[in-house]
């Protein structure tokens, strides 16, 4: 393809030396004249391992090339990277006027190009920053509508400092968030064999997913830091404690605990979280991230007792309240505690799970609910359908798969806050609500 990329720096030189390597005809743009001269020259306008020869073959075999003239670069590319950057404002939003700035020189470009060209923003930005931002800035100045007249779309990069050709060719994914399904397929073919999967979803999501990694690879590092600050004040190697950690791809580096949802709970997790963090503090060590977790894990509490709430029906019914599915275990059940809650302000309220059923009767926990929560246990009914009878609001507490059916068998007036997602549909709009989706 013929490829316009415009902002010279780290991504985009990056980009444009191995899509030129590739075979694609590439041409950077930058207003910085020497960063044009020095590609022009074979020579690269970064540090990074590889990419100095990779520019300098390229050049000379005539697949790249730089230019400050934004109108010729569009006229004669079908597809325009925006790779500019997006800097930090004092208050820690971003800065979007280089890429509004480059918006507005492509859309003046386009206004009178009669073929279908494509805009691809490469620069992280913010969910919301296409559709607020680059689409209104093309559409005004072009005169033409997205998805239409041109495309646009979002492919997030995922290139790290130092092994940035190596990611460009062996990337973790390849995303693409599309307004239009024209251009995410000219923009997937340029990526058709690199051997990474391929996802294609909105621009919004797109969006998000380069925060979730980047800001997970930040916490990554300093939960490691926290985890290695106490071991070393007990006399342990906290890289070995961390190697050994990294070991498991069944649970610690896997999808296991990942999925947006309700608060956690039972006999393992809050209590090791707060043994974990005394023990730092015993120690004089600071640790603000594992001091945080009991506190972010108080905060969805509180969210999904407003959402129950703000339904404004005073008859709910909960739908599994042990603290995960397929156990009995009410110990430090999230759940337990939205019910107390709800009590306290006076709401009626039925509640069905069939293995607490079970505990009350036979299980270890029997004692627990008989003794400790009994007026929890002269709420609980033996069936959905008894809580589905009297609830206006239900919720939806644990995985179980009986719960799947629930909103087909609620009648009109009823409505269900799920907490777990066992419903995958978002279109019941006023029937149902989930808590992160």
């Amino acid at each position: 393809m013929k490829i316009s990329i415009f902002g010279l720096g780290y991504v985009g030189a990056v980009s444009a030396g191995c899509l030129a390597r590739d075979g694609h005809s590439v041409i950077g743009v930058d207003p910085y004249q020497p960063k044009v001269d020095l590609i022009n020259s074979g020579q690269t306008p970064v540090i990074e391992a590889d990419i100095g020869e990779i520019i300098a073959t390229a050049v000379q075999a005539g697949n790249l090339h730089a230019t400050i003239d934004v109108q010729d670069a569009v006229n004669t590319t079908e597809m325009s990277f925006i790779c500019v950057g997006t800097p930090s404002l004092i208050n820690g939003g971003l800065d979007l006027k280089y890429v509004s700035n480059v918006c507005e020189q492509i859309g003046e470009a386009i206004r009178g190009k009669d073929d279908f060209h494509v805009i691809v923003a490469r620069s992280t930005m913010l969910p919301g920053s296409m559709l607020d931002v680059v689409i209104p800035t093309l559409e005004k100045v072009s005169g033409k509508a997205a998805g239409n007249d041109f495309g646009v779309c979002n492919n997030p990069e995922f290139l790290r400092e130092g092994t940035a050709v190596y990611d460009f060719y062996n990337p973790p994914k390849t995303v693409i968030g599309e307004t239009d399904v024209k251009s995410g397929n000219l923009l997937a073919n340029i990526y058709k064999d690199i051997d990474a999967p391929l996802i294609k979803t909105d621009v919004k999501t797109a969006e998000m997913v380069k925060y979730s990694d980047n800001v997970w690879h930040a916490l990554k590092v300093g939960f490691a830091n926290e985890i290695g600050n106490i071991s070393k004040a007990v006399g342990i190697d906290g890289h070995k404690v961390m190697e050994i950690f990294c070991q498991d791809t069944k649970l610690n580096l896997s999808p296991y605990y990942m999925k947006p949802g309700f608060a956690f709970g039972g006999s393992c997790l809050p209590k090791d979280v707060r043994a974990l963090t005394y023990k730092a503090h015993s120690l004089d060590i600071k640790v603000p991230i594992l001091d945080s977790i009991m506190v972010s894990n108080k905060y969805q509490v509180e969210k999904g007792l407003e959402m129950i709430m703000e339904k404004g029906n005073k008859d709910v019914g909960i739908l599994g309240f042990s603290f995960k599915a397929g156990t009995d275990d009410l110990r430090e059940s999230p759940l337990v505690e939205i019910i107390e809650r709800l009590l306290g302000k006076g709401y009626n309220l039925k509640l069905y799970d069939r293995n607490v059923n079970l505990a009350s009767l036979v299980g270890a926990n029997r004692d627990y609910i008989l003794n400790q929560i009994p007026h929890i246990s002269k709420l609980m009914v033996s069936s959905i359908d008894e809580v589905l009878e009297k609830a206006g609001t239900v919720v939806i507490g644990n995985g179980d798969s009986e719960f799947s059916t629930v909103l087909d068998r609620t009648r009109p007036g009823q409505v269900v806050v799920d907490l777990v997602r066992v419903v995958s549909d978002r279109s019941q709009e006023g029937r149902y609500d989930g808590i992160c989706w």
